[in-house]
């Protein structure tokens, strides 16, 4: 094993015991950054332990490019400070800072070979060309790519260039990696199985990762923690189950996947009424006052189906709380290939709609069809309530 593998291998152990101590790596503070009037960041702070794989995740305009060129230096904050390994880097040109980047349109050079590219941040850190020309081998071997360092970029696939885009990124093992919607301009077959490949080398290596994606799937299934930003703040913190089982607001709670929004009102710190005129059904604990109007909000999923019926009091399979039980007509049903997507409707939910996802096993045991009534379950624990006020 050549020298520097071993100086990798090092770092890969030094990773592994610091994250298992949850060693912090990156910290930002009171982070503000201003384009003349317009706010694009407002009081950011975050922390981020060594090791973890982190995704930004928000809207267009949210904010999330602006803090990780903040992180880099690419965009300066107008004020508030970046720690990075306990340094503060906050006022350091991009080139003083310790980081690989990945952007979109992998800005691989053109006219030079895909090892001279990878080679390209090598050639200014003072090593021989035979150390630079093994680094480059390790780096093609560990994208998958062994046989392509004579090739130009413009002979791979769009995959297989932001592969080599990354393994540039990493080729000085740089404390922290940063990755900007790096799968956005690929097809979705390829984007699937590039970001299991990043996922399983960010693993490998141990680098501190951040990436900056708009795309919810990407952020449920790579990220250690994801970072729901909105309008320039932080709306969430938290792991991809935390954010999509107990989002902190309705924002949060309708822009990762579906969630059902019905109008109601609080009675008593564990129950509503939906819609008009409805009888009190069980919720998730909440701080509103009684009579306050709120917003109800369950995911499609989670609405449980007990059957064919013409009441909930004829149904006989019904589990959990004869409170939460509802009859609804089948009003449509949408094959979505792994469950059907179905709308129902009921008089106390007014015009909106309750959109529920049943299993197909589910559709075949219930024998349901579009235009019969039906019974369905909103279990207590995943009948959420928000502020009116939050609703789109």
């Amino acid at each position: 094993m050549s020298a520097r593998a071993q100086s990798a291998d090092r770092r890969i152990n030094s990773v592994t015991q610091a994250t298992a101590s949850g060693e912090l790596y990156l910290s930002i503070s009171n982070l503000w950054k201003a384009f003349g009037e317009f706010l694009a960041l407002k009081d950011i702070s975050l922390d981020i332990h060594e090791g973890e794989f982190i995704c930004f995740l928000g809207p267009s305009g949210c904010g999330k490019t602006t803090l990780l060129r903040a992180i880099a230096g690419l965009d300066l904050q107008t004020k508030g400070s970046v720690m990075q390994d306990g340094k503060d880097v906050s006022n350091l040109p991009p080139s003083e800072r310790d980081f690989g980047i990945v952007f979109q349109s992998y800005a691989l050079f053109p006219n030079l070979t895909i090892e001279k590219n990878i080679a390209f941040g090598l050639e200014n850190t003072g090593r021989d060309k035979s150390e630079i020309a093994v680094r480059v081998h390790e780096l093609l071997e560990l994208v998958g790519l062994p046989d392509q360092g004579t090739k130009y970029p413009a002979q791979l696939s769009g995959g297989q260039q932001q592969r080599i885009a990354l393994a540039r990124a990493i080729a000085t093992n740089p404390g922290l990696l940063l990755l900007d919607e790096p799968l956005s301009a690929l097809d979705a077959k390829v984007r699937v199985h590039l970001r299991h490949e990043i996922k399983e080398l960010q693993r490998k290596l141990g680098v501190t990762t951040v990436m900056v994606t708009h795309d919810q799937e990407e952020a449920l299934t790579m990220a250690d923690k994801i970072v729901v930003m909105n309008q320039g703040v932080i709306e969430q913190v938290g792991s991809p189950t935390e954010i999509y089982r107990e989002p902190a607001n309705l924002f949060v709670a309708d822009f990762i996947g579906e969630m059902n929004q019905l109008p109601a009102t609080a009675r008593g710190k564990a129950g509503i009424s939906i819609g008009a005129d409805s009888d009190i059904v069980k919720s998730q604990t909440h701080h509103f006052s009684d009579g306050e109007t709120i917003v109800a909000a369950i995911r499609p999923e989670d609405v449980i189906p007990h059957g064919n019926g013409t009441s909930a009091s004829d149904e006989t399979d019904v589990i959990g709380d004869p409170e939460n039980v509802f009859t609804v007509k089948l009003a449509e049903m949408e094959f979505l290939g792994s469950f059907w997507r179905c709308r129902l409707q009921n008089e106390y939910f007014g015009a909106s709609e309750l959109i529920a996802d049943f299993s197909i096993n589910a559709v075949r045991r219930f024998e349901l069809e579009e235009g019969k009534d039906m019974v369905v379950e909103l279990p207590q624990d995943r009948l959420m309530a928000f502020p009116r006020v939050e609703a789109n």
